[in-house]
């Protein structure tokens, strides 16, 4: 059998492979800010969006109430705001049933201060209804301080996808600038974030 010029290469590679070496442990570099909420807050408001520190579940009602006083087609995903809403989300099997949402508030499982991100995933979107932060004119994310990180890297040691599946991070309105470095909000998503931080 002849040896052609490709079969020597890949001998001489592997005749010549460096000794096996220990992986690296992770590269941390721990952010640590006076107050994760005040953070947070900040940086939502410089990517467009608004947070709301909240007493209870009731705020969030008087609020929502008052700023989304004449929406209709408004769905939530928390039963402690059920009352708020006209669209029943149980009766959704096909997404593109709620074309027309103006409003949708969620759960978030976890904020990010660094960048304002809130990880959502299954236990608040089953699969049916995982359109619904893109797909609403409007998203509110209702999350809690004690589930506020400092940065990404501690936001995926908190995070299982293997337990949780589907998930998102969501960090401020769609928004995008690429056409002509023109800033343009709602481009491909909510038109305005409003996150609700309770105690």
């Amino acid at each position: 059998m002849t040896t052609t010029a490709r079969d020597q290469i890949l001998a001489d590679i592997r005749a010549n492979q460096p000794a096996p070496m220990p992986l690296p442990g992770a590269f941390v570099y721990p952010m640590t800010y006076p107050d994760l909420a005040a953070q947070f807050a900040a940086v939502l408001q410089s990517v467009g969006g608004v947070a709301v520190p909240v007493a209870d579940f009731a705020a969030i009602g008087t609020y929502l109430s008052q700023h989304f006083a004449t929406a209709t087609g408004v769905a939530t995903t928390l039963p402690q705001l059920a009352h708020l809403t006209d669209v029943d989300l149980a009766q959704i099997t096909d997404p593109h049933d709620l074309a027309g949402l103006h409003l949708a508030i969620l759960g978030g499982q976890l904020g990010v201060a660094e960048n304002a991100a809130i990880w959502v995933d299954e236990r608040h979107l089953p699969p049916a209804l995982r359109v619904l932060p893109m797909i609403a004119q409007y998203l509110a994310l209702v999350i809690s301080r004690a589930d506020l990180v400092a940065d990404m890297h501690q936001a995926y040691g908190c995070l299982d996808v293997a337990a949780t599946g589907f998930g998102t991070f969501i960090a401020g309105p769609s928004k995008t600038a690429d056409i002509e470095q023109s800033l343009v909000i709602g481009a491909h998503g909510a038109r305005g974030l409003t996150v609700f931080l309770l105690p």
